[in-house]
């Protein structure tokens, strides 16, 4: 299990590409975010992603995990895949 602290906002670059190695599997990946979390256009991200606040989704960017957040998550033509 790895687990990610971030103080303030993740925001995921457009077209930025998140890659998994060593065994790594999505499921086991936790992304804690203070503020809020951004991911850009055709971006591709994997984990579980714990957002204090909002959690935006950008057009064509796609997760493999879960996005959950305590305000809202929005979505734009996002592909949401189970882990």
């Amino acid at each position: 299990v790895w687990i990610f602290q971030i103080a303030q906002n993740l925001t995921v670059g457009n077209g930025a590409i998140v890659t998994l190695t060593g065994g790594a599997q999505a499921k086991n990946v936790f992304w804690q975010v203070a503020g809020q979390a951004t991911l850009g256009t055709t971006s591709q991200f994997q984990g579980i992603i714990l957002s204090q606040t909002l959690i935006s989704f950008n057009t064509g960017a796609t997760i493999t995990g879960r996005a959950l957040a305590q305000t809202a998550v929005t979505l734009n033509a996002t592909s949401v895949t189970h882990p």
